[in-house]
């Protein structure tokens, strides 16, 4: 009797769950490699500079009243969470068996402020064309 084959309702039973995926669950991505690296990484630098924000607050190092501190808290912390984002990418590239690795640390220190930096210029150009203030010139 194979390991596939079942034999009786009883084998059927005992060969669900667990023993049927178990080979699936660990299997790195066939494609886009890059792409979940780079996303799996930005995602833990955000979320780590935002945990610690938060601790931050909680211990009282943030003003509440000075709102200038706390955005420049916020930028301040997750520039130096850029080293936790750039581990986790790396180790996941890593997993995943993928050989350029230089290509993988450029994309993750760049997607996101890229993207932040984007929408930014796409919005001042139309604050610009309707004559607001708040246009950046």
């Amino acid at each position: 009797a194979g390991y596939n084959e079942l034999q009786t309702l009883e084998d059927a039973r005992e060969e669900s769950g667990w023993k049927l995926v178990h080979g699936d669950v660990f299997r790195p991505p066939q494609n886009n490699s890059l792409l979940l690296s780079v996303l799996v990484g930005t995602g833990a630098q955000i979320g780590s500079a935002f945990f610690f924000t938060l601790l931050a607050s909680m211990l009282r190092m943030l003003n509440p009243i000075k709102k200038g501190q706390a955005l420049t808290a916020v930028i301040m912390l997750y520039v130096l969470c850029g080293g936790i984002g750039g581990y986790v990418s790396a180790r996941l590239y890593k997993f995943c068996d993928a050989k350029a690795w230089k290509k993988n640390t450029l994309a993750t220190a760049i997607f996101f402020p890229s993207i932040i930096v984007g929408m930014f210029m796409f919005l001042n150009i139309f604050l610009t064309f309707v004559g607001a203030a708040t246009a950046v010139s």
